[in-house]
């Protein structure tokens, strides 16, 4: 079967640890939560998350549009790995490239809550990372976090990417993959179709302080990717394709947010499901920025992720300052 959409990275479940605001024992400001050593900090509850991830969350995404979506990763023959399987079966997510290695474990990450923000404890375990042998050429190759295990893999799916050229290759870098750089990632960002990032991220690889939306966009376009979104939280995104510069606000919060856990997943795997839907980049983009608006309202990545018509019900009654503007 040839799918509309495939994602390819790690797998994990997230486990919310939602803290107390108790201030006897936590210092927190905009951007930064410190802890004393030796301190018992409370917490409310503690919410397990299956198979979830950057890739994960996309798969699920573009399956809940009505694209035919499949996940390749990689897990432990383990009780986590099973139940995340399961998940990703429930969800409608073709299982059919995922690979279980045996003696391995499947990753397991612990999220930090205190308010609507988070600091997650990430740990990717190290698998064989390869593609599968019997990979159908997908309309959408959706190529985002894994292991620092994983270099050498990126190299097979640039090639991948090159030698199949009715896929088009979609990069949204992990932690890892950021700290790489360009230089490193070449051949991948060289056979980039869309590209998504936020604005710090926009700034390390490229290794500048430059803080022009334009600018960073031009500068990421320049190693190759046709199509370059580039997020500023609370600002707004960017878009820069073929026919120019356009900046968009965000979505009003329909209510205070519980956790920003997913919005930039959001935002890049339903732009990319529409683009693949024939809407325009930048119309595209604004119905990424709605999905995310909903995410934020649930504890978790995927819990509030829209349907297509869920996400044109709330685009048909946007604000009339929520339109794309050319920069």
């Amino acid at each position: 079967m040839r799918y509309d959409f495939v994602a390819v990275g790690d797998i994990t479940t997230d486990a919310f640890i939602r803290l107390k605001d108790a201030d006897e024992h936590m210092y927190h400001g905009t951007r930064e939560l410190c802890v004393r050593f030796g301190d018992k900090v409370p917490y409310e509850e503690v919410t397990e998350i299956l198979a979830v991830g950057n890739a994960a969350n996309a798969a699920v995404a573009a399956k809940k549009l009505g694209l035919s979506s499949a996940f390749v990763t990689w897990m432990g023959d383990d009780e986590n790995g099973r139940r995340c399987l399961e998940q990703l079966k429930k969800q409608g997510v073709a299982d059919e490239y995922v690979t279980i290695q045996k003696g391995k474990k499947t990753n397991y990450h612990y999220v930090l809550m205190f308010g609507a923000e988070r600091t997650i404890l990430i740990k990717h375990e190290s698998y064989d990372y390869h593609l599968p042998a019997d990979f159908e050429p997908p309309k959408y190759l959706y190529f985002s976090s894994i292991s620092e295990s994983a270099e050498e893999f990126h190299h097979e799916v640039a090639r991948y990417a090159r030698e199949h050229p009715e896929t088009k290759l979609v990069f949204q870098p992990g932690t890892f993959q950021i700290k790489l750089g360009a230089e490193a990632l070449k051949d991948v960002y060289a056979v980039t179709e869309l590209f998504f990032c936020n604005k710090e991220e926009a700034q390390i690889i490229l290794k500048t302080k430059e803080s022009d939306a334009r600018k960073l966009m031009e500068g990421l376009r320049a190693l190759g990717p046709k199509i370059v979104v580039v997020t500023d939280g609370p600002e707004g995104s960017n878009i820069l394709d073929g026919n120019g510069a356009r900046h968009m606000p965000m979505y009003p919060d329909p209510a205070p947010p519980k956790n920003r856990t997913g919005a930039g997943d959001a935002t890049a795997s339903t732009t990319t499901a529409f683009i693949a839907l024939g809407l325009p980049p930048h119309e595209a983009l604004l119905r990424g920025l709605i999905n995310a608006a909903s995410v934020v309202q649930g504890i978790g990545a995927q819990t509030k992720l829209l349907t297509r018509a869920e996400i044109e019900a709330w685009y048909a009654k946007r604000p009339a300052d929520f339109k794309a503007i050319e920069l």
